[in-house]
């Protein structure tokens, strides 16, 4: 009974986030955006780049609960780490297959992405998980959060350039650049990529915090213990962070051992807060939306991601002679043409998250659960 509660405060978070996700990544106009729901420029944190790193500590507090009985009653070490690797290629091809769509032109195709983190987060943290304890996380924490500092401002950026931390010029940049050449990066830059390949190290601590939270959890503590400790850390890691930050700046796009520390403080809070209202004060009117985004977490995101596709393929020209896609049509008619831009803007985001919540729900009134 106790771990069916603790897996629907999970549930609850890792719906809140999916939500997060489809809302800021399908704004009716790119122009027209409240800046909570931008990303910070460069350096900076804003509400929306704490989305990404929220399901990163998703992913990892779920591993312990996925594989910690496996491991705990010494199950086949090969099956597993088969199963880890199977579901890793898998996320991994997911998020290459929803790049690709629908040109599929492998000259160009963008190789870092969302999708393609998660999986190699997930990967990592998981083979760490059955390889030590947690003491053993903490100190893999420590040292990537260190090395990726030592390795970002201390070693100089082939090429001439010093260390620094600038867009096109660090060291990070020159290393995607080099391994997969400016085709295969996001093209809104082709110099670098916000989920680089160097960036990706100090990402898997973000799932590392997760999955210390995740046998936190999994203790015999009480509930009120579990939430101290949950509420202490996540202000011990803000407040750390936050000094961090003024010597190697928060930045989402780079992904620094500051901001790996001050978003994984504001999940920790987070966490808890779902937590306390949900499991310890059994306030569950609100949650069921978000249950039920949290149990389909993948399949939303990647239908969000189809339909975003397919809004924007559908196309035919006007009667002025002008190109409009199925998704320009929709947001111009049933919000630009009677609110201003903001506000029509945010409504076309929200349309999308309640339509993928209409077919997520769906599923779920079914029992059907889509895993990979």
């Amino acid at each position: 009974m106790e771990a069916n509660k603790r897996l629907l405060a999970l549930d609850v978070f890792r719906g809140i986030t999916i939500a997060g996700m489809i809302l800021v990544n399908n704004p009716g106009s790119w122009g027209s955006v409240y800046p909570p729901l931008e990303h910070a420029e460069w350096h900076g944190c804003t509400p929306t780049d704490l989305v990404f790193p929220f399901f990163l500590f998703i992913v990892g507090v779920a591993i312990p609960l996925a594989l910690g009985k496996r491991k705990e009653r010494g199950d086949d070490r090969k099956s597993i780490y088969l199963k880890i690797l199977r579901r890793t290629v898998l996320i991994f091809g997911i998020g290459l297959l929803l790049t690709a769509i629908p040109r599929f032109n492998l000259a160009t195709l963008r190789i870092p992405g969302v999708l393609p983190r998660i999986a190699l987060v997930y990967g990592a943290c998981s083979v760490l998980f059955m390889q030590t304890n947690w003491k053993g996380l903490v100190r893999w924490s420590i040292g990537l959060l260190l090395g990726y500092w030592a390795v970002m401002t201390l070693v100089p950026v082939p090429g001439g350039y010093p260390p620094n931390l600038d867009p096109e010029t660090n060291l990070g940049a020159w290393l995607d650049r080099t391994i997969f050449t400016t085709d295969h990066l996001w093209r809104q830059s082709k110099t670098w990529d916000p989920e680089g390949l160097l960036s990706t190290f100090p990402a898997i601590v973000t799932g590392l915090i997760g999955m210390l939270t995740g046998l936190w959890i999994k203790t015999d503590r009480d509930d009120y213990r579990k939430l101290t400790g949950i509420f202490a850390s996540g202000v011990i890691l803000v407040a750390v962070g936050l000094f961090w930050n003024l010597a190697f700046p928060i930045n989402k796009k780079l992904w620094t051992s500051s901001y790996v520390l001050y978003a994984g403080g504001i999940a920790l809070l987070f966490l808890g807060t779902v937590y306390w209202l949900v499991d310890v004060q059994g306030k569950k009117g609100w949650i069921k939306p978000f249950v039920v985004y949290g149990t389909n977490a993948l399949f939303a995101f990647v239908l969000s991601g189809l339909v975003a596709k397919t809004l924007g393929l559908i196309k035919w020209t006007t009667a002025a002679g002008e190109t409009q896609s199925l998704g320009q049509w929709i947001y111009q008619s049933l919000f630009l043409s009677w609110l201003p831009d903001y506000p029509a803007s945010l409504g076309y985001a929200v349309l999308n998250v309640l339509f993928i919540l209409g077919i997520t729900w769906i599923l779920y009134s079914r029992r059907i659960f889509i895993r990979v």
